[in-house]
């Protein structure tokens, strides 16, 4: 591998998310990694066109996949016919393959929002005044729906059948390959990226590694995003290990550097 390995660097840099701009993100962390690495970005309906000519493709702020999916499913196919490297690997169990993670993790007992993936089997699930619908395959919020009981039955498609949690907060640990990072928390439930700096305890992080470990990829950015329910009791809301929005912005300058430092370093390891 030569010293200065190649990137192709994906980000739908114009993605228009609520509270958050990607492209900022991926602005300071591009011209980081360009001091390590030769790089170019692309829009990820373009990767598997171009990816070829690149040590490794590092897949970031590219949006929810739902938007684009023939490109990703090309992508991921092309990528593993051809050995491509990808950061994250396409191993990933979460997000990245969609949300049945959310109930078979469930079935298996883990700390997650209950979640069934049809109505008849709503009797394992808290009874509750209010549900939530949403597509297997979304992001971002992407088709989510506050249903009642009964009008469940009249949805159809692939979809994750959750109860409504009446939660505290929202907090989510953010993670390079095995390693936590640092936490943020959205102290607002109506307000999810109105974050600020969280300090966990022993507990917290050990129900945060519990995913990774789970998830067991090699090498990656990972976001554990979780809801603290009015008991006191973590539950996860989501494993995203495609492409986490880091909020970054919401960090501190040594936070921010020791987090570049160590994603840089993890692209780096990969290639080995």
């Amino acid at each position: 591998m030569p010293s200065r390995p190649s990137i192709l660097y994906v980000s739908n840099l114009a993605y228009p998310a609520k509270g958050r701009r990607y492209c900022d993100e991926d602005i300071y962390l591009t011209s980081h990694l360009r001091q390590h690495f030769d790089l170019a970005i692309c829009h990820p309906e373009d990767a598997a066109a171009v990816m070829a000519n690149f040590d490794t493709v590092v897949v970031r702020n590219s949006g929810p996949v739902i938007d684009y999916l023939p490109a990703y499913h090309h992508f991921r196919e092309q990528a593993k016919a051809t050995n491509q490297r990808v950061y994250n690997p396409l191993t990933g169990k979460a997000d990245m393959t969609g949300k049945q993670y959310l109930i078979d993790l469930t079935e298996q007992g883990y700390p997650v929002i209950p979640t069934v993936g049809d109505a008849s089997a709503l009797n394992r699930l808290p009874r509750t005044g209010t549900y939530v619908v949403k597509p297997k395959t979304g992001a971002d919020s992407h088709g989510l729906e506050f249903v009642v009981r009964d009008e469940i039955a009249n949805k159809a498609g692939d979809l994750l059948i959750q109860p409504k949690i009446d939660f505290r907060y929202e907090v989510s640990f953010y993670f390079v390959d095995h390693d936590f990072q640092y936490a943020l928390h959205a102290p607002d439930p109506a307000k999810r990226w109105e974050l600020t700096r969280y300090a966990p305890g022993k507990e917290d992080l050990e129900f945060a590694q519990r995913f990774i470990d789970w998830n067991a990829l090699g090498h990656g950015v990972q976001r554990v995003d979780a809801c603290r329910t009015q008991a006191g009791d973590l539950l996860l809301v989501e494993l995203e290990d495609l492409n986490p929005y880091l909020s970054l912005d919401r960090t501190t300058d040594e936070t921010r550097t020791a987090f570049t430092r160590a994603f840089t370093a993890s692209i780096r390891h990969s290639l080995a």
